[in-house]
């Protein structure tokens, strides 16, 4: 082999690790690119999960609330109920008696 053609083949074996050398990366820069947008993605998805997790939690403890908020209501408004309905017949013994003692009040005087 001549000095020529070695040194063709040094230069063509040179290119070809240029080339895979830059191929190389390229390829790294892909795929570091590619690893980045999987973990950003990743992180999305996550913190969907959380949210999406998080929103249900809240939902079920708001409708337990609600749902003891509604039996204190209830609670409360029978209790104020039976309130009024024992001072109806309160106010209906205090005019009794009342009118009682002012009618033996008249009678007494004539």
């Amino acid at each position: 082999m001549s000095r020529t053609d070695i040194l063709s083949e040094i230069k063509e074996a040179e290119s070809r690790a240029d080339e895979t050398v830059a191929q190389a990366e390229s390829d790294k820069k892909a795929a570091v690119a590619q690893a980045r947008r999987d973990s950003v993605k990743r992180i999305q998805e996550e913190s969907a999960a959380e949210r999406s997790a998080y929103e249900s939690a809240m939902a079920a403890e708001q409708a337990i609330l609600d749902e003891e908020k509604a039996a204190k209501l209830a609670e409360g408004e029978k209790e104020a109920s039976q309130i009024e309905n024992a001072a109806k017949d309160k106010i209906k013994e205090v005019n009794d008696f009342l009118t009682k003692e002012f009618e033996r009040a008249i009678d007494a005087s004539s």
